[in-house]
């Protein structure tokens, strides 16, 4: 390994080690959920490897110990996850030239790594494509090893795991508030609250994402110039 991988690993890992911080806890915290529903470390681990979309893993926790239904099941993941089309149109540039990696870093994309991507600028194709794969690779490693973590330590101690599953709302509140500090965020991040506390109203809890998601779409397709001057 030369010295400019070695300098772009180096980078990456930097980057990625406050999103450690938020997905050891979390995926400890979906292993043990895991174990406690008769799925040991092994099986959270495959789960969080070919997976790899914390929200919907939790999720599954119920879908897994409730009767089989894959079309509710497909929908509830379809519905969770629709913010990843957003998310794949806005860094379409940026990808679309990435050779190799492009299949992973598709497959990788996730909320923490997205936010980290998007504000990335490197002007050399090379080092930009390297710097994302490795920046996503880091991301997903964290993910299956405090996966594995969490079903270690619940097959080993018993103890309560009530509430645990709060913990990855808890840090989708930490990023949004890290994100309205920067005053060009406040406004897109008060519509799309707005926008979720709309379509909770209309459609409740359980149908809200994708009306939000086509609301805050719709906004900033015919008002993007204007809001963001």
């Amino acid at each position: 390994m030369n010295n400019e991988n070695r300098s772009i690993i180096k980078e990456a890992f930097k980057l990625s080690i406050p999103v450690a911080t938020g997905f050891l806890p979390l995926g400890i915290a979906f292993g043990i959920l895991m174990e406690s529903i008769g799925y040991n470390w092994i099986y959270s681990g495959f789960f969080s490897l070919i997976a790899f979309a914390g929200s919907i893993q939790y999720l599954s926790i119920s879908l897994l110990t409730s009767s089989f239904n894959p079309v509710n099941a497909f929908l509830v993941s379809l519905m969770v996850n629709a913010r990843h089309l957003f998310y794949g149109i806005s860094l379409m540039d940026k990808y679309s030239d990435s050779g190799k990696y492009k299949n992973y870093l598709i497959f990788a994309m996730c909320d923490e790594t997205f936010s980290i991507t998007s504000s990335l600028e490197i002007a050399d194709k090379k080092t930009r494509n390297k710097m994302f794969f490795y920046v996503s690779l880091f991301d997903h490693f964290y993910w299956v090893l405090g996966s594995v973590i969490g079903g270690i330590i619940a097959g080993s101690i018993q103890f309560n795991s009530m509430g645990m599953d709060f913990a990855l709302t808890a840090l989708f509140v930490v990023l949004f508030l890290e994100q309205m500090l920067k005053k060009e965020n406040r406004l897109p991040g008060i519509i799309g609250f707005g926008a979720s506390v709309l379509s909770l109203l209309v459609f409740g809890s359980s149908s809200m994402i994708i009306p939000a998601m086509i609301i805050i779409l719709v906004i900033f397709l015919f008002g993007g110039d204007r809001l963001c001057r």
